[in-house]
C-alpha cells in the first residue's frame, strides 16, 4: 500500500520507519529540511514541504495513495490546516491524530476518516497491564469488549481449556494461546520463539510458560486473574 504521513516527529517517523520495513511506500513530510534528511535514507520518500499550503499538497501523488496520515503533534494550527487540506483534495483515507479533546473535536468536524489518539490509547493499555497481574497486552474493541494477552494463573497451569471452563464460568473466550518455540536463527544457534498455537480445543492443555489471548468484558477477565 502507499501512505502519506505528515510530520516527522517521534510519531510520525516512527511510523513512517515500520510501514517501510513492513514493505509499503511511504511518502513522509515535514517543513523542517533537517528531519527530512534525517529520515532520507529510512523512509521510502522525504519531501520537505508546508502541509499548510494546498496548492504544495497537491504535487504529491494524492491520488494513487491509499491512505494519508496527518501525525502533527505539537502545532495545533498546522494538523488542522493539514487536515482540512486534505480533505479539500479529496484523499481516498484521511487519519487524523489528535493531542487533545479539543483538537479531536476539530477533526471530527473536519470529517476525517478516523481519528487515533497514541498517548491516551497507550495510556490506557499500560493502566490495564499495570492494574492487574499478569497482563501483558490490550486491545479495546469496543468500551465493553476487549482482547487481552495474559500470563496464565498458576492454578489453571496443566488444566485443559474444557476443565477450565472460562465461557461458562466467566463468559470468556480463550481465542488462541502463545507459546514459546524452539527456532533456530542464521548462525544455526537455537532460541525460543513466542507463537500462536492456533484455534484452541477443549483438551488443549495450559503450560506453565503459555500466553493466554482473551476476548470478553474487562470485569470477566479481572476476575479470572485476580
Amino acid at each position: 500500500m502507499k501512505y502519506i504521513i505528515v510530520g516527522l516527529g517521534y510519531f510520525g517517523s516512527s511510523l513512517s520507519m515500520k510501514l517501510t520495513e513492513m514493505g509499503h511506500e511511504v511518502i513522509s513530510v515535514d517543513s523542517d529540511m533537517a528531519k527530512v534528511t534525517q529520515f532520507k535514507d529510512r523512509v521510502t520518500h522525504t519531501v520537505c514541504l508546508d502541509a499548510k499550503d494546498q496548492q504544495a499538497l497537491a504535487s504529491l501523488p494524492l491520488s494513487d495513495t491509499d491512505v494519508v496520515l496527518v501525525g502533527i503533534g505539537e502545532d495545533f494550527g498546522a494538523s488542522v490546516m493539514a487536515v482540512a487540506n486534505f480533505k479539500q483534495l479529496g484523499v481516498k483515507k484521511l487519519i487524523g491524530r489528535a493531542i487533545s479533546p479539543l483538537h479531536q473535536t476539530v477533526l471530527e468536524a473536519i470529517g476525517v476518516d478516523k481519528i487515533i489518539r497514541p498517548e491516551t490509547e497507550f495510556a490506557e493499555r499500560l493502566a490495564k497491564s499495570l492494574d492487574l497481574t499478569g497482563i501483558l497486552d490490550s486491545l479495546d474493541l469496543t468500551e465493553d469488549y476487549n482482547i487481552i494477552q495474559a500470563t496464565v494463573p498458576p492454578r489453571y497451569v496443566g488444566k485443559t481449556i474444557q476443565e477450565a471452563n472460562f465461557r461458562q464460568k466467566y463468559n470468556i473466550n480463550v481465542l488462541t494461546i502463545i507459546r514459546p518455540k524452539e527456532s533456530t536463527n542464521l548462525f544455526g544457534r537455537s532460541h525460543r520463539k513466542p507463537a500462536a498455537i492456533g484455534v484452541v480445543a477443549a483438551d488443549t492443555v495450559f503450560l506453565a510458560d503459555d500466553i493466554m489471548v482473551l476476548f470478553g468484558k474487562m470485569e470477566d477477565i479481572r476476575k479470572v486473574l485476580q
